[in-house]
């Protein structure tokens, strides 16, 4: 007598997995939504200290202006996993290496993508013969000079264009910087661990966009309100006093910036609206903090070494840190 098929069972399991996707989208729409609408009555009572308000403020202020950006990079971001073969992008480069690492760091500038899906397209590209240089390249810059992302900025800084031109510029300059020292270092070939391939589209293609898309905004969302929060403390709890004496130094507040946007991570579709609200740093020093964030944070690095290995992560995250630093600091000197 057979055995029983315990094909059913899994069945089941797969499909509960996209149910509690929806579930958690939907509640989380709804309370973002229901605070957007109603907080402020909702929770008038607890705003009696003018401290508190102005977090509150502040707080509720950088989430609503950040989300319709967020959202939509989201979804732009799950069309490309859901509809763009990764083959497509290896047809379209060029042959040479050192040739192929600015072409996909441009290739950042008309993609969309954040953060999250960088590394799976960029391991991808990895298996479907691209350099890894230029994968590397692709992956720096797609999260920081796409369309959404330059689109946030130049509406979080209005009136401020040479702010969208620098991001723009610094990003672009790290990611081919990074990608051409991984040529002139022996390629690391001994210490990247290049994913076994992987296919993305295992059942229908809707169906990848609409599971990518939920759990996109699930994870960046979180970050989001993280970040926020932390924005609104920072102007609230913490002396002003300090805050100017950090901000004075150019080198010290672009470090310390660039730490926090490593701890922060917060998807690259809203940073800029967080970096805005950090008024008593400079904008050299809040460049920092966009240049950092979309390709070197603590939710980067775990992503990063689950799937390149973790001699990749802890040689690739000090050197974005110090270049991304670096070339801010340059930057700014030149067009802030």
């Amino acid at each position: 007598m057979s055995t029983p098929t315990k094909v059913p069972e899994r069945a089941g399991t797969t499909a509960k997995q996209p149910l509690r996707s929806s579930v958690g989208f939907t509640v989380t729409l709804v309370l973002l939504v229901g605070t957007a609408l109603f907080g402020r009555r909702l929770f008038a009572g607890w705003f009696v200290d003018d401290g508190v308000r102005t977090w509150a403020t502040m707080f509720v202020g950088v989430t609503i202006q950040a989300m319709p950006f967020l959202v939509l990079g989201v979804v732009l971001s799950a069309a490309l996993t859901a509809f763009v073969p990764a083959w497509f992008f290896a047809k379209a480069l060029p042959k040479h290496p050192a040739l192929a690492v600015p072409v996909a760091s441009a290739a950042g500038v008309v993609l969309p993508g954040c953060e999250c899906a960088s590394v799976p397209v960029s391991a991808a590209l990895m298996n479907r013969g691209v350099t890894p240089a230029a994968a590397i390249a692709f992956l720096l810059s797609a999260p920081a000079i796409n369309p959404v992302v330059l689109a946030s900025t130049a509406v979080a800084f209005p009136g401020q264009p040479k702010v969208v031109i620098a991001r723009a510029v610094t990003s672009l300059g790290v990611s081919m910087i990074l990608g051409w020292l991984w040529l002139l270092t022996g390629k690391g070939g001994s210490w990247l661990k290049v994913p076994k391939n992987r296919h993305a589209h295992d059942g229908s293609r809707f169906e990848t966009f609409r599971s990518a898309m939920l759990h996109d905004f699930l994870h960046a969302g979180g970050f989001l309100v993280i970040g926020a929060a932390t924005a609104a403390t920072l102007n609230v709890v913490v002396p002003r006093s300090w805050l100017d004496h950090v901000a004075g130094n150019l080198l010290v507040s672009v470090v310390v910036l660039g730490l926090l946007a490593v701890l922060l991570a917060i998807c690259s579709e809203a940073d800029a609206f967080v970096a805005a609200s950090l008024t008593q740093f400079s904008l050299t020093a809040r460049l920092a903090f966009m240049v950092v964030g979309p390709i070197v944070d603590v939710k980067l690095i775990a992503l990063q070494t689950g799937t390149f290995g973790p001699k990749f992560a802890a040689r690739f995250a000090p050197a974005t840190f110090v270049v991304a630093v670096l070339a801010s600091l340059l930057v700014g000197w030149w067009l802030l």
